[in-house]
């Protein structure tokens, strides 16, 4: 979908492959990590791992082998290996993608009971346990009916940095309702009445508060002053004493703080059950709050708890539900949404190599179509094959990776409907690429074998079945080149050519390569180019290659494969 421009990625294949294939290109690039793995709640997960023990003993001792020679972890209680073969799984793929964030970057992790201990472990030991950054519970679900003795609501979200020192503090941009605020001063600044008293009982005045208790002036003339047994001696506006006992009360702010900003104070008739005293001792008419400017909280930020309550898991069933896609539990879109705002800039990539249904494709596409962010995603699924019974089967989606491809297919083109205006330059579209085997054939022959087979050490060494842009991609990952370039054809001499972002690449991989080509390739002075082996002329115009590049664009690098 738009492959030639989209600079979003989608890579169908095992997740350890592909981190390792991108180590190079995304080194240190990533800005934000989520993943959901698998909970390892004895339901089995299939990946071609070899664990422990050499491959073939342990295979044939645990009988964990698919039709198709595949790796199939029956993971269940009984299993002697029930955590260590998740944690085997989970550590080589936490190891690789440190490689790729950024040293401001941070990585999510969505988790269950069963393992957030020994996750916890092996993060600590990946990422360094100074780089913890909070074990946030998530209420995923409002209602249940399971559990022996609490019923399970919650699962959780490990968050980690990179580096801690260099992860800039989170904070959510506040949506406050003009409405609100019901005030006007003389200058125009609208403002309300803070939703929290000036006095809070919870306040420990033997702890540090030693200048917070003091008296406050009313409207009427009173003095105001928290519930306690010790009052300052002179009854004037401000006069202080130091709390004597936990009985005596406090006010949020210090008196010099008080002072200063007395002007920020508004004050409200109080209820029957007014804790606050006058100067005599008894009950004061007055309450005290501070205001709220509505221009602040424009521009005010919220620290998050570290308690998610806002994204039951109820409204990731509804969002795929409205797409017509068939898969269960589904993170909402709304929890990544939420977890990327923290940290992500409206620049940056994302990587999610437990995509499932691509939940965070669709969240990151909302947040660029809200924001008019320009944020990259890397989506990376195994092609795990779906119940023939399932309705996703039904529909023609066989594999998981099918149905992420087809939910990024339409939430794109769902959000672009929502907001055409708002939404033209949105990046909907996606680059899918497979992880395969090496473009080149095996060659392994033993001298008497060669000898037998003379014809064929003639034949390409590149395998018969592979496309031009299999041999391209291939040559950008050895490269280290980012792989969401834009990429062009262009038909020169009567061969087929691909532009790589206008001057960083020139591949052709056509056979017959003559002179007048590679001239005419030189003089648009790449910074690399690389052609076939066997795809030249003859070996005369395979050596006059690099003098005519030497001598026209002497910078290009060429490389042959």
């Amino acid at each position: 979908m738009n492959f030639d421009t989209t600079k979003n990625l989608f890579i169908e294949g095992d997740n350890l492959d592909a981190l390792k294939l991108i180590q190079e290109t995304y080194l240190n690039k990533v800005k934000a990590i989520y993943i959901d793995p698998p909970y390892n709640t004895c339901n089995d997960f299939i990946y071609e791992d070899d664990f422990s023990e050499e491959c073939g003993e342990f295979l044939v001792r645990s009988n964990q082998d698919d039709a198709k020679g595949n790796r199939l972890v029956a993971n269940t209680e009984t299993n002697g290996m029930f955590h260590s073969d998740w944690l085997s799984m989970m550590f080589s793929r936490l190891k690789l993608a440190k490689n790729l964030l950024r040293d401001d970057g941070a990585i999510f992790v969505s988790i269950g009971d069963n393992e957030i201990d020994n996750l916890m472990k092996i993060c600590g030991e990946i990422f360094g346990p100074a780089n913890m950054v909070a074990l946030v519970p998530r209420i995923a679900k409002r209602t249940s009916d399971k559990g022996t003795h609490f019923r399970p609501t919650k699962d959780y979200v490990l968050v980690f940095a990179k580096n801690i020192s260099l992860l800039p503090e989170f904070g959510i941009r506040k949506n406050p309702d003009e409405k609100e605020y019901n005030q006007t001063e003389k200058n125009g600044r609208k403002y309300k009445k803070s939703g929290a008293s000036l006095y809070q009982p919870s306040l420990d005045p033997l702890r540090g508060c030693s200048n917070q208790r003091y008296y406050i002036e009313a409207p009427d003339g009173s003095l105001i002053i928290p519930p306690g047994i010790v009052f300052p001696e002179q009854k004037i506006d401000g006069a202080k004493i130091k709390p004597q006992s936990s009985e005596d009360n406090v006010w949020r702010w210090s008196a010099d703080t008080y002072l200063k900003q007395k002007h920020l104070l508004i004050f409200t008739e109080g209820s029957a059950r007014n804790p606050l005293l006058n100067e005599n001792g008894q009950q004061s008419k007055w309450n005290i709050y501070p205001k709220v400017y509505f221009d602040d909280d424009l521009k005010a930020t919220l620290h998050p708890e570290d308690v998610i309550y806002d994204y039951p898991n109820s409204q990731g069933t509804k969002e795929l539900n409205s797409l017509s896609i068939p898969f269960s539990f589904s993170k909402p879109t709304g929890l990544i949404k939420f977890l990327l705002s923290l940290t992500c800039e409206k620049n940056c990539v994302i990587v999610d190599f437990f995509a499932g249904s691509s939940t965070t494709a669709h969240a990151i596409m909302k947040l660029n179509a809200e924001d008019g962010g320009d944020r990259k995603f890397i989506m990376v699924q195994l092609p795990e094959i779906c119940d023939k019974e399932s309705e996703a089967f039904g529909d023609g989606l066989t594999t998981i990776a099918e149905i992420s491809k087809e939910r990024i297919r339409r939430a794109g083109k769902f959000i672009k409907e929502k907001t055409p205006t708002t939404t033209t330059d949105l990046d909907i579209g996606f680059r899918v690429l497979k992880i395969d085997s090496s473009n080149m054939a095996a060659v392994h022959y033993t001298p008497d074998h060669t000898g037998q087979q003379q014809a064929s050490l003639f034949t390409s060494h590149i395998k018969s079945d592979r496309t031009p842009e299999d041999l391209l991609f291939q040559v950008l990952l050895d490269w280290s080149v980012d792989i969401t370039l834009p990429i062009a054809t262009e038909t020169i001499a009567g061969k087929q050519v691909f532009i790589v972002d206008a001057n960083a690449l020139i591949a052709c991989f056509e056979q017959g390569i003559n002179e007048a080509l590679i001239t005419a390739l030189a003089k648009r002075q790449p910074l690399r180019a690389v052609f076939r082996d066997d795809g030249f002329k003859d070996d005369a115009t395979k050596i006059n290659c690099e003098q005519i590049f030497k001598q026209l664009s002497p910078t290009t690098d060429v490389k042959v494969i």
